[in-house]
């Protein structure tokens, strides 16, 4: 059976990113567009037209040009959406990088991506000049000025003109985040200016109770480098005339006084942050009576955390569901008393269309039955860069892309995510893929054979944990030493955080490690120790 979005189809108009961005900023001119939380440079929407457009003729000046990627290694903050709508002027592609990354991560992703240009900040210049050592990069710029780099102030004051180049909104590449998809290891998304403009008027499909407006005030304190962040945080906000105040990571106490200061009615958040807002104490110290509605996202929400949240902080909390191959929303909630339930995702946004299928044949599920879901709408990517056969794994020959998510529809149309038939982990709303930490494992001299998996955790969602097969069982190496062996190498978020030691690894006859047996082993170990 073929679900269909309630609220219709889309028109959607062949405009590029910026342009629809953009379109009305004329009328907003000297309201804040983008607050530096962190103190550094804000915009009116006047200013920040102007700088995106002489931002564009600086990199144009210095060799960007149609087609050409630039790598944004760096932390929220209001020049990331200037670089972003610059490169998309030029016909570029904006390729983001976790600030977390660590030089190996970086340079890998720079080379994958054929990134010909860096920006990044001060603080994250070391590691940087180390990724920069391991591959191309023709100029590296800095937002905050940083030696040994071009300072982005430079761009900021370009006299030179913008050149008038033709873009093809359904064709061209306009921005390019890494996502693991449902296995392996980290894939580039391409992601079209209609990938991007259809989401945003999908977004807006809701009803009117939900959507941002220009008098709407969005914290962004979610990463830019996240499609969530990128698309609605960041582009679906400034395209309706709302204020965005950035901050460069996520700390309770500072996230609470930007509520406060700035009046901040609108939060895209993740559970983590949640479960702290229902918890933490300081909650009681601040005014948050601005705050009207949260919208969690990139990892499910259980329905007695939505309810302790609305009920402290006495604003409405909703969740949606999405992908970053799907630019990224594809459902929905609807809040109030009647509406969609809390734990349910809510409706598909207009223009999408759904089924669900069986994982063991493909064939549809019956009613009310368990299958997992697909998905066909214009916000599903053009494919993974690249790599045809992964893109062939994940969207079919009919244009579904399988999600790898378990799911259930009951009869009103509302979704609810019951689990993920994929391998992906999701720690604090990040994406970790097993096979990246089971390959720096399996190189320690000490270690045979591994498996990584999800091990649920109340504060983190779930936390990657390794199961160790030693090469000699007397060995004197302890789950510490290969802990921290791992968390030298990858980013803070993706280190290993349990780690058992087994005598073998559970696999299928085609070698394929059988993680369901660990999964289900773990869970019931949890069980048991409570």
């Amino acid at each position: 059976m073929i679900h269909k979005s309630p609220y219709g189809d889309l028109d959607i108009p062949q405009q590029t990113l910026t342009r629809f961005v953009f379109q009305n900023a004329e009328k907003w001119g000297n309201k804040p567009a983008m607050i530096d939380g962190g103190g550094g440079r804000s915009y009116t929407y006047a200013e920040m037209v102007s700088s995106i457009e002489k931002t564009a003729a600086g990199l144009s000046a210095r060799g960007f040009s149609r087609g050409d990627v630039m790598a944004v290694y760096s932390t929220n903050r209001p020049d990331y959406a200037v670089l972003l709508h610059a490169v998309a002027s030029l016909g570029g592609a904006l390729t983001t990088i976790s600030s977390q990354y660590t030089a190996d991560e970086l340079a890998n992703q720079i080379t994958d991506s054929r990134a010909c240009f860096l920006t990044t900040q001060g603080d994250l210049m070391e590691t940087a000049q180390k990724a920069v050592g391991l591959c191309k990069i023709k100029e590296v710029f800095t937002f905050d000025g940083a030696p040994e780099s071009v300072d982005f102030a430079e761009l900021l004051n370009s006299e030179g003109s913008l050149p008038q180049i033709e873009v093809h909104p359904a064709q061209d590449i306009v921005v390019l985040p890494y996502s693991s998809g449902t296995t392996g290891l980290p894939k580039g998304v391409m992601l079209t200016h209609r990938n991007l403009v259809a989401n945003m008027l999908q977004i807006r499909s809701v009803p009117e109770e939900y959507s941002v407006t220009e008098n709407s005030t969005v914290v962004g304190v979610l990463p830019f480098f996240h499609i969530y962040g990128m698309v609605v945080i960041m582009n679906h906000a400034l395209s309706l005339g709302a204020t965005v105040v950035t901050l460069p990571r996520f700390e309770m106490g500072n996230f609470l006084e930007t509520v406060e200061q700035h009046r901040v009615t609108t939060a895209y958040l993740v559970p983590p942050i949640l479960l702290g807002l229902s918890k933490h104490p300081m909650v009681e110290q601040k005014d948050l009576s601005s705050l009207e509605i949260i919208v969690s996202g990139a990892a499910p929400l259980g329905e007695s955390l939505a309810r302790a949240v609305e009920k402290r902080l006495g604003c409405r909390v909703v969740q949606g569901y999405g992908l970053t191959e799907t630019s990224p929303v594809t459902h929905l909630g609807i809040s109030g008393e009647g509406k969609a339930p809390r734990a349910s995702i809510g409706f598909l946004v207009a223009g999408t269309e759904a089924q669900l299928i069986s994982p063991s044949d493909g064939g549809p599920v019956g009613p009310d039955c368990e299958g997992e879901l697909i998905i066909k709408g214009p916000q599903v990517m053009k494919g993974y860069l690249n790599r045809p056969d992964s893109t062939s794994e994940v969207i079919d020959k009919e244009g579904w892309l399988h999600t790898g998510d378990l799911a259930v529809v009951d009869d009103q149309g509302y979704f609810y995510i019951l689990d993920r038939l994929k391998e992906l982990i999701k720690y604090k709303g990040y994406q970790v893929a097993p096979a990246e930490l089971e390959g720096i494992l399996v190189d320690h001299p000490d270690v045979a054979d591994v498996a990584v998996i999800p091990s649920p955790d109340q504060e983190c969602g779930e936390v990657p944990k390794a199961f160790v097969v030693l090469k000699n069982p007397e060995s004197t190496v302890s789950e510490d030493d290969l802990m921290k062996f791992v968390e030298e190498k990858v980013a803070s978020y993706k280190k290993i955080r349990r780690l058992e030691f087994i005598d073998s690894i559970p696999k299928s006859p085609s070698g394929k490690i059988l993680r369901r047996l660990l999964v289900r082993r773990e869970r019931i170990t949890q069980m048991t120790d409570r």
